[in-house]
């Protein structure tokens, strides 16, 4: 029997949600040269997310997809009720048994971002890490979670309801409305970053702007990995396409009762795309309010400047109300 240890991550992609992540753990795991970890957003270096912190509707999340775990590790080992979510050491390094030749190893978790331990925890276990970072403008990034939100079932609000639910604060779990507007208050969350790596170590992205041109991000993060900057992944499939239910109400409450992936699975399959063209709208239909918008700019305002100056960059575009 193999008794190693299974090696540590060496690059982290820690955020932010909403920003492309989800593609670029699919990308970057299509390359040979690097592993990434078979479970997207373990979090096991964000000490805030363990179950105790989480409201029974999210752990109810966790647990669907759990379901998912045990053909992801393929390691005929039982999981726990929780286990899409890395609470325990031993957890999360099963996630990296099936490294071989790989150079690179990632894990990519955007609560790394937001948390306020995950840069000093990463540090303390791999001090010669390289992380990644995606930024996007904060107020369509919390647009676009929301829409997930909506669409997997975990609120029933409209856009207006929610932030300004979440602006009142005083949540005391993980949950819908935390962390949401907190996520995108960037200045703090990339200080922690530079203040513990190596600059050379961190390679920041703009979403508005290098996902544009994705065979040029990937060959530059590719570099930056060291591996073969010339390889070139699928990217034909985007994934998570931003779309939101026609009948939110509807949809929430057969998701929270566990009826609607029943449903999908008694439809033929040939049928399944035309429900979800019925059940959900779109991309291209769904925009922010341009009230909403203006709401949203005033409370990342000073954040944002803060970033600025931090960066040295320019960022007056996240800063128009409309």
């Amino acid at each position: 029997m193999d008794t190693r240890r299974p090696p540590l991550p060496n690059f982290f992609i820690v955020g932010t949600g909403k920003a492309g992540t989800t593609s670029l753990h699919d990308y970057l795991g299509q390359h040979p040269q690097i592993f990434m970890s078979p479970v997207k957003e373990p979090s096991y270096f964000a000490s805030e997310i363990r179950a105790a912190n989480l409201s029974e509707q999210f752990q109810r999340h966790v647990q669907k997809q759990t379901r998912e775990l045990p053909k992801r590790l393929r390691d005929g080992l039982p999981v726990k009720p929780l286990g899409w979510l890395a609470f325990e050491w031993e957890d999360y390094l099963r996630l990296f048994q099936s490294v071989r030749n790989e150079t690179a190893i990632g894990d990519a978790s955007p609560s790394y971002l937001w948390s306020e331990t995950a840069a000093r925890n990463i540090w303390s276990r791999v001090p010669e890490a390289r992380i990644v970072m995606v930024l996007r403008d904060p107020a369509e990034r919390a647009f676009s979670h929301y829409l997930h939100q909506l669409a997997v079932g975990l609120t029933r609000s409209t856009f207006r309801e929610h932030i300004e639910a979440c602006a009142r604060g005083g949540h005391r779990t993980i949950c819908t409305l935390y962390p949401f507007l907190e996520i995108g208050l960037y200045y703090h969350q990339v200080k922690r970053y530079l203040e513990r790596f190596p600059r050379d170590h961190i390679r920041i992205y703009w979403y508005e702007e290098d996902w544009r041109q994705p065979w040029r991000l990937l060959a530059d993060l590719f570099a930056f990995l060291n591996v073969d900057p010339d390889f070139q992944p699928d990217i034909s499939r985007k994934s998570l396409e931003r779309r939101a239910p026609r009948l939110p109400g509807l949809s929430y409450f057969l998701k929270k009762y566990n009826v609607w992936y029943p449903l999908r699975a008694m439809a033929p399959p040939r049928w399944r795309p035309s429900l979800s063209k019925i059940a959900f709208r779109r991309d291209k239909s769904l925009a922010m309010d341009p009230r909403d918008r203006r709401y949203l700019v005033d409370y990342y305002r000073e954040d944002i400047r803060q970033l600025a100056a931090l960066l040295d960059r320019d960022l007056s575009r996240w800063l128009r109300g409309q």
